[in-house]
């Protein structure tokens, strides 16, 4: 399993239409082959701040899965005018747990 942590910077005022928004774009990625949870945080130092991290079973289920299908362009249509700047995204996967 790897996840994918995107760092999401949102219009400033706009955070309550952002969350409202993500709630329904999410269900696009939920409903993705390999997706397997996911958790938006947001930061209490910088408000307009988020990250996401969503839960793949592989590396290709997010990169060639969802990002290469129609459910990706209709979750940024949804989500993506919120953006201040374009989502920072890298994927891990886990070396230590405790």
């Amino acid at each position: 399993m790897i996840v994918e942590i995107a760092q999401l910077t949102i219009r400033p005022g706009q955070e309550s239409e952002f969350e409202a928004a993500f709630a329904t774009a999410v269900k696009l990625v939920a409903a993705s082959m390999g997706y397997v949870s996911h958790e938006l945080r947001r930061s209490i130092e910088t408000p307009n701040r988020y990250v996401l991290a969503v839960h793949w079973r592989t590396l290709e289920d997010h990169t060639i899965g969802f990002r290469g299908s129609p459910a990706f362009p209709a979750w940024r249509a949804q989500v993506g005018p919120f953006f201040e700047q374009p989502p920072s995204v890298e994927h891990y996967r886990l070396i230590h747990r405790f």
